[in-house]
């Protein structure tokens, strides 16, 4: 397993909390930046998430996308509606959409942040 290795900045907005994350697209690293979300929620409540994702790399596999998921059930956002952007291209972050709304997530993916913030401020599901 390699070290985790990105940037990721926080800050208010007004849909809620928004994160910007930078850095190589890996498993170790989309596990450690939604980690470092989970603790920033918690210090900072938030009726929904913006997440800007710049990471770049090769996608990851369906079966990451669901390790994800998977990690981060029980960690407090099921209560919360993330719009997760991929300015740099969608790749196939849209497995993450389906296996978070399986396990219960309000999560929607966006390669535009005007559509992701449009969708939390009004978006139905």
């Amino acid at each position: 397993m390699t070290q985790a290795s990105f940037e990721i900045a926080f800050s208010a907005h007004p849909v809620g909390l928004k994160a910007r994350v930078e850095g190589q697209g890996s498993l170790e690293n989309t596990l450690a930046y939604w980690q470092a979300i989970v603790v920033e929620l918690e210090a900072r409540p938030a009726p929904a998430l913006l997440l800007i994702d710049e990471t770049r790399g090769d996608p990851l596999p369906e079966q990451d996308w669901q390790q994800l998921v998977e990690a981060m059930k029980g960690k407090g956002l099921d209560g919360l509606r993330i719009a997760h952007v991929k300015p740099l291209g969608l790749q196939s972050v849209e497995y993450c959409e389906l296996f978070a709304l399986e396990a219960g997530m309000r999560a929607r993916v966006f390669s535009s942040e005007d559509e992701a913030i449009t969708w939390l401020r009004y978006g139905l599901s």
